[in-house]
């Protein structure tokens, strides 16, 4: 069957439903009616090993690297960046994560796409910037980025910062056709990472009432939902910050994912969230829409 309704209720599209629900997302997308959320999975889709990591586990492996961690909380990114800012300070953090992240990594063929469309919100879940970077090649006015920022390197009640397309910090409720919303922070333009456990402390304290997302994210996501791609939700940080951000949006949402691969606890998530699966590779569910 194409469309199956599992027995933990989830809904997951194949083959010719998908290239047909593909075909409503592109128009939807094109017509700003649904919002793009951005992952890490992305970063294969040019090459099979990426300049920068692209999973939680490979940065907490390249923090490995330089500093070892103890063995419980090896491979949990969070944990490991916690450790070292404790060990360390967070300038050593700080100028890890900048290092690991500092190559760049080219668009793909989503990215491009994706910045020369109008719409009022993407968001991108990871550290790299690539978004970023193919919004600066179309050399568009009308942009800013809205990045999230540890509150360990700032003073006063200051959850996020944004930057214009050249670098420059701007005021906190610019006025911009596109806003690109990195609610864990990027390299680019200043290296912001919400990275540590205790960077999400008091993010996770407010995020229920919504305090740390932008007034202009949650204005914009009232009328849309989410389509998710080359995004995991198998760590508890990502499904709390993908369910907050759904928080009160209109929906529907949908995800381009393996079924196969999605753990139980992922399932659930999906499923609770009213979100389709379109079982497809992210590779071929891209192509497909750019095309």
């Amino acid at each position: 069957m194409n469309t199956v309704l599992t027995p933990d209720g989830l809904l997951v599209v194949r083959n010719n439903d998908a290239e047909r629900w593909l075909d409503l997302l592109k128009k939807a997308i094109a017509a700003d009616e649904i919002i793009p959320y951005l992952g890490p999975g992305l970063l294969q889709l040019n090459c099979a090993e990426p300049p920068v990591p692209n999973t939680p586990e490979v940065v907490a492996a390249a923090l490995n690297a330089r500093t070892p961690a103890p063995s419980k909380i090896r491979t949990n990114m969070w944990s490991v960046a916690q450790f070292i800012e404790q060990r360390r300070h967070r300038r050593t953090l700080q100028t890890w994560l900048a290092e690991i992240f500092a190559p760049p990594v080219a668009p793909t063929i989503l990215h491009d796409w994706l910045a020369k469309l109008p719409l009022s919100l993407i968001v991108d879940s990871w550290y790299d910037a690539t978004m970023r970077a193919a919004l600066v090649e179309t050399r568009r006015t009308d942009v800013v980025e809205i990045q999230g920022v540890s509150r360990a390197t700032e003073m006063g009640n200051i959850w996020t910062k944004t930057y214009g397309l050249t670098g420059k910090e701007l005021g906190a409720r610019p006025q911009a056709r596109t806003v690109l919303y990195t609610p864990h922070g990027s390299i680019r333009p200043a290296a912001n990472f919400l990275v540590s456990d205790s960077d999400y402390v008091e993010v996770l304290t407010e995020i229920d009432i919504q305090t740390p997302i932008p007034e202009v994210v949650k204005e914009r996501r009232t009328a849309r939902g989410f389509f998710f791609v080359g995004c995991r939700f198998n760590d508890q940080m990502l499904r709390i910050f993908a369910r907050q951000l759904m928080k009160r949006s209109k929906g529907p949402h949908f995800a381009v994912v393996d079924a196969e691969t999605l753990t139980k606890t992922e399932r659930r998530f999906l499923s609770a969230s009213a979100t389709t699966v379109i079982d497809m590779p992210v590779g071929e569910a891209a192509a497909y829409l750019v095309g």
